[in-house]
Parts: structure tokens; C-alpha cells; sequence
């Protein structure tokens, strides 16, 4: 998954300006717009990430956009404190006049969530072979070195983790290695 970055403000300059300051600091800009429908448009065809958003835009104000945003981006809102203290909680803000160092700190923090999250969905189950790879290898485990289930557990884990492998492989290099024994 590779999250974007949409900037959405009414004065295409100022969008563009602010891209450039992301660009600086090592994030990619997907598109740059001053309208909501282009911004929706141009989000509707990436993966997902954030939407950098002014109060209002020449067609539509920010609250009207948060309602149409695809579920797998997020808002950042630049605007006025007295705009951010009306702003909902799921919105994330920057204050204008902003410091630089508020926005690359607040768009890199946002896109290390949505990346961890994503993770955290992605993880797939374990097929019903691969969870008997597992199984088999804490049983030989158990059997063989008088280990607990949770030890054994946590011995195919520690050698994934020390050899780079996922568990299963790890698991079948396990069951490998000792039926080799017998």
C-alpha cells in the first residue's frame, strides 16, 4: 500500500507552494487542486491517505468534502483557530499562519498511522495448513525438548524473527530438522 498525499486549497499557488515544502522533506504529492470535486476525483483513483484541505474551497466548504471522503483517507485541515476549534475530532489541524515544521511533522505522523493500521488489516489468518505447520512443530517441540506450548510458541517465534523467516517457514524448517533426527 503506498498512501497519498492531496492538497486541496482555493488558491492553486498556495497549494502548490506547500507541495513543494512536502517535496522538500522527502513526501510525494499525488495531486494538487483547488477544487473539492477534483480533489474527491483525483483520491477516488489512489490507495489512500491524507487530504490536505483548506476551510473553504472555491466549490465546497471542508465539512461538506469530510462527508464525500473515501474511508481510507484522512483530513488535514489548514485553517484559522477559530475555524480549528469548530473543527470535529476526526479531523486532524494545522493552524494558519503555519510554522513548517507543524505540517511535515503532523503529514508524517498521520501517514505513519494509516501505514501501521493498514498493517494491522492486512495481516492475513493463516490457512488451516499453515496454522498445522505451527502446530506440529510446538507438538514435536513439546514432545522432544519438554517444552510448554507457550515455549515452544514463543522458541518458533524467536527463530523466525532471528532468521528473517515468517513463522510457517520456520515452523517447516522445525519439523524438518527433527523428523531428520529420527
Amino acid at each position: 500500500m503506498n498512501s497519498s498525499i492531496v492538497i486541496a486549497l482555493p488558491k492553486i499557488d498556495d497549494a502548490k507552494k506547500i507541495r513543494t515544502i512536502l517535496n522538500r522533506h522527502g513526501f510525494s504529492v499525488a495531486a494538487v487542486c483547488s477544487t473539492a470535486s477534483t480533489a474527491l476525483a483525483s483520491m477516488s483513483e489512489l490507495d489512500g491517505g491524507i487530504l490536505i484541505c483548506g476551510y473553504k474551497l472555491t466549490d465546497r466548504y471542508y465539512r461538506d468534502v469530510l462527508e464525500d471522503i473515501p474511508s481510507y483517507f484522512e483530513m488535514l485541515l489548514l485553517a484559522s483557530g477559530r475555524v480549528i476549534a469548530e473543527a470535529p475530532t476526526s479531523v486532524l489541524t494545522v493552524e494558519m499562519p503555519m510554522k513548517v515544521s507543524d505540517l511535515v511533522n503532523t503529514v508524517d505522523m498521520m501517514l505513519s498511522q494509516i501505514e501501521r493500521r493498514l498493517k494491522k488489516e492486512k495481516k492475513k489468518t493463516r490457512s488451516w495448513k499453515e496454522q498445522n505447520y505451527i502446530s506440529n512443530a510446538k507438538f514435536l517441540l513439546m514432545e522432544r525438548n519438554h517444552l510448554s506450548e507457550e515455549d515452544a510458541y514463543r522458541y518458533i517465534q524467536k527463530c523466525s524473527m532471528d532468521s528473517g523467516t515468517n513463522m510457517v517457514e520456520t515452523a517447516q524448517m522445525v519439523l524438518m530438522l527433527l523428523y531428520d533426527e529420527v
